[in-house]
């Protein structure tokens, strides 16, 4: 089983990982970092993509639509990367524990 750490190294290879912002009392997220490695960033975007095509009754799809998919394209946008960065975790779910994401569809 993976660690946190483990995952947060490979989010922050994608270049998914959050950058947080701190002062004083105050915290919040300043989006996605941009440091690491851009075609695996743009990869899981495509992935993500895909997953909205082919995967229309999974749980995660209908978060998106009910989050992002009546919003503007700049929302739609960054709906896209957030479900890029929740999807690995579901994929990796699944390929450690065999849990299949919600609703998703295995073809025979």
């Amino acid at each position: 089983m993976a660690t946190v750490s483990e995952l947060t190294r490979g989010a922050a290879l994608a270049s998914l990982a959050p950058t947080p912002y701190q002062s004083g009392d105050e915290t919040r997220e300043q989006g996605i970092s941009k440091a690491g490695n851009r075609s695996i960033r743009a990869m899981a975007v495509e992935i993500a993509w895909g997953w909205l095509r082919y995967q229309p009754d999974s749980e995660l799809t209908r978060w998106y639509n009910r989050r992002f998919g009546h919003g503007s394209k700049r929302m739609c946008k960054i709906g896209i990367v957030t479900l890029a960065r929740k999807l690995p975790i579901a994929l990796w779910r699944y390929l450690e524990s065999g849990e299949i994401p919600a609703g998703a569809q295995l073809k025979a």
